[in-house]
């Protein structure tokens, strides 16, 4: 290899990989369009969040966007359960991606014709006004995946005349569409998270979220209130809050938690070893900026130089420094 060829590789940019639930087409990989540092880059298609998170962990991929909370459904349990018992992961970011739903159709089809429609259930339960106005008399055939349910009407193993399926369904196969916008809720969002391996949090912005899951020591009257009390007594707004069995027997839970603010927080900081001296098992899962970017406000009281003031006056008491009055 000439001496050019070898400057040229070392230049070379090096290439990422990004997983996200495919095939191309689904609300996973919209979310991966938000993120510009994947753009030119290779993307891999998997099929379930297991296979994505796996493939951050054992090096085929550099990062994986993955469902982790719906508006209309709530928390995705799969992938939050992933993130409680997968090492070695980090969420690095987070996107919104509108829930939208078009009826689809073999190129030719008509909205008049159709009587059997192919979806998934979630995206079926999220579009029963529109079908029950639309088409009053259809019948339902379940699918295993929103894109799977327009594929099997191209590829013949659906008898379904039409699908449900999300609108980038149409940049990647040639469909008819039948109706546009049909879900019953215009302002549904599921919000994705990008998980990389274990690496330092990107620098605070002022408009942070921090998420955590945190295992109660034992269930005792009031475990949840102490749980709860280290975010409350420092000023930390949580905006979410669900409970996951642990599994290991009735009556175990863990609390997948996100807080607003950054683990550089003064407060941040103070409340997680709090969390550290309370629980037996507490995971990190990141602190990355809020897809919506909305600063994060609290009380003066919570402020960090209010934590570094108190810091320092402990430290000058145990110190024998003279204590001066206000």
């Amino acid at each position: 290899m000439t001496s050019e060829a070898v400057d040229a590789q070392a230049s070379a940019p090096v290439r990422r990989t990004y997983s996200y639930l495919g095939p191309a087409g689904t609300f996973t990989e919209a979310a991966l369009a938000q993120v510009p540092e994947a753009r030119g880059h290779d993307w891999r298609s998997v099929r379930n969040v297991g296979e994505a998170l796996a493939d951050v962990v054992e090096g085929r991929s550099d990062a994986a966007m993955i469902a982790i909370e719906n508006s209309v459904d709530g928390g995705v349990s799969t992938a939050q359960d992933a993130l409680a018992t997968v090492p070695g992961l980090r969420i690095v970011g987070e996107y919104l991606v509108p829930v939208e739903f078009v009826l689809v159709g073999r190129p030719g089809a008509r909205l008049e014709e159709v009587s059997l429609i192919s979806a998934h259930p979630v995206a079926y339960a999220q579009c029963l006004q529109w079908l029950a106005r639309e088409l009053p008399s259809h019948a339902h055939v379940p699918a295993a995946s929103n894109v799977a349910s327009a594929m099997s009407l191209l590829d013949g193993t659906s008898d379904a005349e039409a699908a449900i399926a999300p609108p980038g369904i149409l940049e990647h196969h040639e469909l008819e569409l039948l109706a546009s916008n049909i879900g019953d809720n215009a302002n549904a969002v599921t919000r994705f998270v990008l998980v990389s391996r274990t690496v330092a949090p990107p620098p605070p912005t002022g408009a942070d979220k921090t998420s955590l899951i945190v295992e109660l020591p034992d269930d005792h009257p009031g475990a949840l209130l102490e749980m709860l009390e280290q975010f409350a007594t420092r000023g930390i707004n949580l905006s979410l809050l669900a409970s996951r069995p642990i599994g290991d027997e009735l009556g175990r839970y863990r609390f997948v938690i996100d807080a607003d603010g950054h683990i550089e927080d003064e407060r941040m900081a103070d409340a997680l070893l709090g969390l550290r001296r309370f629980s037996p098992g507490v995971i990190f899962l990141g602190s990355y900026p809020r897809a919506d970017r909305a600063v994060v406000h609290y009380p003066e009281r919570y402020a960090d130089d209010v934590f570094v003031e108190a810091r320092d006056w402990l430290r000058g008491l145990i110190s024998g420094e003279p204590e001066e009055l206000d």
